[in-house]
């Protein structure tokens, strides 16, 4: 947006010209607000700062690559130890899995089934839906009709 007094030019747009101006003016010797153009002091939407010094923490821990340094030591042995465990706790049982007959094939043709059903099992719920909404009723209320348990 163009400010008042500010001059346009297409090949720099005016925010860009007061970084130069402002640069400039830093050059000279001049205090950082001083001359034409420079903006004024802005409040977030948010109001005025917090004071308490931290930022937002987010609930997700940070991965391995971005943690600090002291993070580093007994804490990451500790952290590969544990997975050193989790995996050969999974190694165990595909092993068990495999000498009780299982196979892969098998394994993938039960997830589609799975699939299968849980697509036909959401279609039936939409139905009972429509129903409910046309019949001005609950579908809990359609359930016993239709021999259905709630558990379904």
């Amino acid at each position: 947006m163009l400010r008042a007094g500010a001059a346009y030019n297409s090949q720099h747009p005016p925010r860009l010209l007061w970084h130069w101006r402002a640069a400039a003016a830093l050059a000279e010797g001049l205090p950082q607000g001083s001359g034409r153009g420079a903006p004024q002091a802005r409040r977030s939407l948010g109001g005025p700062r917090r004071s308490g010094g931290g930022g937002f923490k987010s609930p997700v821990p940070a991965p391995a690559s971005c943690r600090p340094p002291e993070a580093t030591g007994e804490a990451l042995r500790r952290e590969i130890e544990e997975l050193r465990q989790k995996e050969l706790a999974l190694d165990q049982e595909i092993a068990q899995l495999m000498a009780e007959g299982y196979s892969l094939e098998e394994l993938e043709k039960h997830i589609a089934l799975l699939h299968e059903y849980n697509d036909i099992k959401d279609a039936g719920q939409m139905l009972l839906g429509k129903l409910a909404v046309i019949r001005g009723v609950t579908t809990k209320q359609l359930y016993p009709e239709y021999d259905l348990e709630l558990s379904d």
